[in-house]
């Protein structure tokens, strides 16, 4: 194990050579002097300094500086008919609070008081995700619980991928949760070997690095980036281990899921959360033979959809972005170059989970949940319940 010396060395070393670097880089790429701060007082401050913040050292991708700095910035919605309980959502490694929009916008319209925060090193550009810590986004996640707390009567917590790993962790240890939210819980990974991406980042600075063209999230991802990511999946299961959690849990996550490990948060969801109103809903083929899930089927030849995604869970088919008809379409979907280059030319386009290949089919990521509407309905019976 390398001692905490040696580390601090080698760290220091690599952001010396970065900086000395930064004049070779593509801007989407170099790192900002510092992260921005999330202690404020009270959330209109933290949007506020987080604003100018993305002003100094956002790389922006279009000519609409307010669309982008939107999509990016900690956002809260309160409802017209407010039920005195509130939700903090948290977004997933590279993406932004945007990823909770639709979602967002169903739980204040059913009377929550609704806010989400901006992990470190997000929204910016890639090349910030080269600084934060572990405890930079527990801390953010933990600063703005308590926030939160004084603004509502019962306050639940929702995290997508690994928001849901942060999310999770703070509910284990804090018994005033009322209850949890977890879409893609990102509590183990797909693949073993992203345990060492903490050591590999003293050695490679990235582990994938495409063209930054996506205004709501990162398409590249630091390698130091995919480390902190799996320290929150080592917090959560240290945090996991022995225990049952009696709070009510709504799941949600798709059988065509290759960035995650599908089988640790079901076997978490049926043997470890215990109470009695909890629900996974499950986009696949597979049935799970429980008695706490809803199963709907990806194979929808009518939408030319293959599988579900890791993100497609959270947006509705009406998302201008993401959508049905959405104005954003990932061809970085884990296929060869000939067939990315055919979906960025608007080929006849499929649409599925990354990585998945399938003969004769131009596959782009699937980025919306057909059955959004049937899933916020079987969210609302869990949060019921409380």
């Amino acid at each position: 194990m390398i001692s905490s010396f040696l580390r601090h060395a080698i760290l220091s070393s690599v952001v010396l050579l970065t900086a000395c670097s930064q004049a070779n880089l593509d801007a989407n790429y170099q790192v900002a002097e510092s992260l921005p701060s999330y202690s404020q007082d009270n959330f209109e401050q933290y949007i506020d300094e987080t604003r100018e913040w993305l002003l100094a050292n956002r790389v922006f991708k279009t000519d609409d500086i307010e669309k982008e700095l939107q999509a990016n910035l900690p956002f809260e919605l309160t409802p017209k008919n407010p039920n005195g309980d509130a939700v903090l959502l948290v977004h997933g490694l590279g993406d932004s609070p945007y990823s909770f929009i639709d979602i967002a916008e169903h739980l204040a319209s059913q009377g929550y008081l609704v806010r989400t925060v901006l992990l470190p090193g997000h929204g910016s550009k890639s090349g910030d995700l080269m600084l934060p810590s572990l405890e930079d986004w527990q801390g953010v996640v933990h600063h703005h619980i308590e926030l939160l707390k004084v603004k509502s009567n019962k306050l639940w917590l929702g995290g997508y991928s690994t928001g849901a790993n942060l999310v999770t962790s703070e509910a284990l240890n804090d018994q005033s949760i009322a209850g949890l939210l977890l879409f893609s819980p990102a509590f183990k990974p797909e693949k073993s070997v992203v345990k060492w991406a903490g050591l590999a980042s003293y050695f490679v600075t990235w582990a994938d690095q495409d063209p930054e063209v996506n205004y709501i999230r990162y398409n590249s991802l630091p390698m130091h980036g995919a480390a902190v990511y799996y320290d929150t999946a080592a917090a959560v299961q240290k945090d996991l281990k022995d225990i049952t959690y009696n709070k009510p849990v709504f799941m949600m996550m798709s059988e065509g899921d290759r960035v995650i490990d599908r089988a640790f948060p079901t076997a978490v969801f049926e043997q470890q959360f215990v109470n009695s109103r909890n629900h996974l809903v499950w986009l696949g083929e597979e049935d799970l033979s429980s008695s706490k899930s809803t199963r709907f089927s990806m194979d929808r030849p009518d939408l030319h959809i293959v599988n579900g995604s890791h993100m497609g869970l959270l947006y509705s088919p009406d998302n201008a972005e993401y959508g049905e008809k959405a104005n954003i379409t990932i061809c970085n979907n884990g296929q060869s170059e000939e067939q990315e280059k055919a979906c960025e030319a608007g080929e006849d386009i499929w649409f599925s989970s990354y990585g998945w290949r399938v003969e004769g089919k131009t596959l782009a990521r699937l980025t919306y949940n057909p059955y959004f509407k049937e899933s916020m309905t079987e969210l609302d019976r869990v949060m019921a319940s409380q």
